[in-house]
């Protein structure tokens, strides 16, 4: 059996599902795109090609291997994007969440199958219909439960808008010791450079007490305020918006040492490697083509 344990983002990993690129399916049409970068890259041409993804994601796969991470993949779909693997489900403490997400990806769900049949049914939570929330806008962090969500009236106008306030409500219900604070995010349907589809598209912790931010995620500047003094000024990594597009909010932490980080980062890895982590660099810009990343793409089942 797993015995699943994940407290924070930054605890040392024992044991990850990491997505697939392998038989991605044909590029989408406008009308399947869930996100305005996805859309830009197949106006221009640029939508990423199945052979580049899955070198990046083998890329992962070797770093995580290296520090004898336990890494489980999704089994093969086929023509189906079944990246980003955070998005299907989450873990905090010893339960894991399954998301309730678009429904045409529930199949992504029945693909981790073998690895859902090794935990403890009774630790397998599935929210109320109304709850909608995926991994990429929660994150564990000790006492605390960092949510990103939106709340405004238009809710349902926006595709990018992925976990809703019934869903933070059922989260604080399920874990009472926890302290669960929620941010506003922007969002666009159209314009990618004004929207943070989840909040680790726009924010992250990493070691002990470090965060990478970027204030325009935010809609609301008390939220952001209220991050900035909780990890100290002296703590964060600003992104700008460039920045933000392609994604550098989005690494991975194996360790409170150790981040994966995307190669073409300069600046922000510069930083870390400054602030004392090592920074192991893969190839990733063709999967940030469709507006996830490194954290997207993983799911920590175990951390120490």
């Amino acid at each position: 059996m797993l015995e699943l344990n994940i407290q924070n983002e930054t605890a040392t990993l024992k044991a990850v599902v990491l997505g697939t690129a392998v038989s991605n399916g044909p590029q989408p049409t406008l009308e399947e795109a869930y996100d305005p970068k996805s859309v830009q890259h197949i106006l221009k041409g640029t939508y990423p090609k199945e052979e580049d993804m899955v070198a990046e994601m083998e890329a992962v796969a070797k770093v995580l291997e290296k520090y004898n991470v336990k890494v489980f993949r999704p089994k093969v779909i086929e023509d189906y994007n079944q990246i980003f693997s955070r998005d299907i489900a989450f873990v905090i403490e010893d339960k894991l969440i399954k998301a309730n997400i678009l429904p045409d990806r529930e199949k992504e769900y029945e693909a981790i199958k073998h690895v859902i049949n090794q935990i403890d049914s009774n630790k397998i939570i599935t929210l109320p219909e109304a709850c909608h929330i995926e991994g990429g806008d929660v994150m564990p962090w000790n006492d605390y439960i960092f949510i990103g969500t939106y709340t405004g009236k238009d809710y349902s106008d926006f595709i990018t808008a992925r976990t809703n306030k019934e869903a933070v409500e059922e989260i604080r219900t399920l874990f009472p010791n926890k302290k669960v604070i929620s941010f506003e995010l922007r969002k666009s349907n159209t314009d990618p450079k004004e929207n943070a589809l989840h909040l680790d598209c726009c924010f992250q912790p990493i070691g002990k007490d470090k965060a990478i931010i970027h204030k325009n995620g935010f809609l609301i500047d008390e939220e952001y305020n209220w991050l900035i003094n909780f990890f100290g000024k002296e703590n964060v990594f600003e992104i700008d918006e460039n920045e933000m597009y392609h994604m550098n909010s989005n690494i991975f932490s194996i360790s409170e040492d150790v981040i994966i980080s995307e190669k073409n980062f300069t600046r922000l890895n510069t930083w870390l490697r400054n602030h004392g982590f090592t920074v192991e660099e893969v190839p990733y810009a063709e999967i940030a083509k469709q507006e996830g990343l490194l954290r997207c793409s993983t799911l920590p089942l175990i951390r120490e």
